[in-house]
């Protein structure tokens, strides 16, 4: 868990052990993301799912639309009643219409999404990726930002790939042995770096 004495521990750490991370952590300051855990691991992975390969703007207005219809949090018994004629109708291509339903019936059927702050990172990743709709990146985001768990690196994101690149001075994007070696020196915290990283794509405000 990503708890106040977690972070500054994590800062500490970070800052002493690779210099980059030590400016940027002086950069940006202690709180580098926000880490909300609102609604119920299922609405988590919806959203999830949901905001697959379009714009933030356009998953926003659909998920209000389902929250409109559905309440909010989603739960797995509303998306299964629900016709696909009346998914499609909200927004939902068919692809993703099929992923929700597929997660939903997972959800009622066992999958332990209330037992997974128990498991290992490897065995949640594992227990996700059962989903249609769920890959590896997907299941390291909930290891993030839905159980913040301190010691995530998730190798395919792109826009870690395009901070690393940034902050390190690179021709190119890392590949992921690059990355995972420069890494290292970040354990246990590489979730916390990561935020950092994340954070500094970020405009300033103004």
């Amino acid at each position: 868990m990503l708890d106040p004495a977690t972070l500054r521990k994590a800062r500490r750490h970070l800052a002493a052990a690779d210099p980059v991370m030590a400016r940027l952590v002086e950069h940006i300051g202690p709180r580098p993301r926000e880490l909300r855990r609102g609604g119920s691991g299922f609405a988590y992975l919806g959203r999830a799912i949901l905001g697959q390969q379009i714009s933030g703007a356009a998953a926003r207005a659909i998920a209000g639309r389902l929250t409109a219809r559905f309440g909010w949090p989603w739960r797995p018994a509303h998306l299964l009643a629900a016709p696909e004629t009346e998914l499609r109708s909200l927004g939902l291509s068919r692809q993703k219409a099929a992923y929700l339903r597929d997660l939903a019936a997972r959800t009622r059927d066992g999958l332990p999404l209330g037992r997974l702050s128990h498991l290992s990172d490897e065995r949640v990743i594992e227990a996700l990726t059962v989903v249609k709709g769920v890959g590896r990146w997907t299941a390291e985001m909930f290891l993030i930002f839905r159980l913040q768990r301190p010691d995530v690196l998730p190798l395919d994101d792109l826009g870690i790939q395009t901070a690393m690149k940034r902050a390190y001075r690179m021709r190119g994007r890392p590949r992921k042995e690059r990355l995972r070696r420069i890494a290292r020196a970040w354990r246990p915290y590489r979730t916390v770096a990561c935020l950092y990283l994340w954070r500094s794509l970020e405009p300033p405000a103004r």
